[in-house]
């Protein structure tokens, strides 16, 4: 998978001078989900479409701004899943924003991700990859090159919490167990974007990123491919635990479409517990 690590390290430096220097409006598109497309969006899908279109290893791509699948390499062994430019509409106000990839082999489900990759573009441009084996390695651009700095360790308890969704569409016990967070001291991280707030929490050692299921998307708003799975091999690689609403691990998910969504739930080991205990998931 080195060929495809190198890749990604490719793509964050095409992606990051784009962000730098490109247009942030919007386009005259939209995504699979009906969302209307920054161009940014557009110009970080077709940089990462490029980039890996004779990456020997890499079957075929599916791009969260996409619909289907793209073959590319009949001999190849992975499908690399993954949202261009997360956080995108936060960029005209500078802040940070990430790109995401999942690394699959066989099937698109949870326990077929292989690996998973984030960058993170901000003051400085990192990007943190995890495998089955290992905690996650965060490497920085310094000097114009990736190089490792450190591997992510999360505490069994943390005190950030990030959680999105409009809180008026939350239900009771949700509203409940984030009102318990903040009465044992928690204090709130939430930018808007998953890849910022879902970094700084395992960086900073601990603390639980929610997005449950509400009255208008019961399904949860994350795309279950291209971001929540993803992250949950990060998370438990890191020490921590990624669940969904009934206390299904989020790395078990199987989608039945691409582009299907689902509550999450990422954290140190004390929010998960007290999150099940919450939801009355019985262990």
């Amino acid at each position: 998978m080195n060929d495809i690590f190198e890749t990604i390290k490719t793509i964050a430096f095409e992606i990051d001078h784009v962000i730098k220097a490109e247009d942030v409006g919007y386009s005259d598109s939209e995504n699979s989900s009906g969302e209307d497309q920054l161009k940014l969006d557009v110009q970080s899908d077709l940089i990462i479409e490029k980039a890996f279109a004779d990456v020997a290893s890499v079957k075929a791509l599916v791009s969260e701004e996409k619909e289907g699948v793209l073959e590319l390499s009949p001999t190849g062994k992975y499908t690399v899943c993954y949202d261009p430019l997360d956080g995108s509409s936060l960029v005209d106000v500078n802040l940070s924003v990430g790109s995401i990839f999942g690394i699959y082999e066989g099937e698109l489900e949870g326990k077929n991700l292989v690996a998973s990759a984030y960058t993170v573009y901000g003051p400085r441009v990192e990007l943190i990859i995890a495998t089955r084996k290992g905690k996650p390695k965060v490497s920085r651009v310094i000097d114009g090159k990736f190089q490792e700095v450190f591997e992510l360790t999360m505490n069994e308890k943390g005190i950030f919490n990030a959680s999105g969704g409009t809180q008026q569409n939350w239900c009771d016990y949700h509203k409940t167990f984030i009102d318990d967070l903040f009465e044992e001291g928690y204090h709130l991280r939430y930018s808007g974007g998953m890849v910022p707030d879902l970094h700084q929490i395992m960086v900073k050692g601990g603390g639980i990123f929610s997005y449950p299921g509400t009255s208008d998307k019961p399904n949860g708003k994350l795309r279950q491919l291209f971001e929540v799975i993803p992250f949950a091999l990060m998370y438990e690689q890191a020490g921590g635990q990624a669940i969904n609403n009934k206390g299904m691990r989020l790395l078990e998910l199987v989608p039945s479409h691409p582009h299907d969504t689902s509550p999450c739930f990422f954290g140190s080991n004390y929010e998960i517990t007290a999150l099940r205990e919450a939801y009355g998931i019985k262990v």
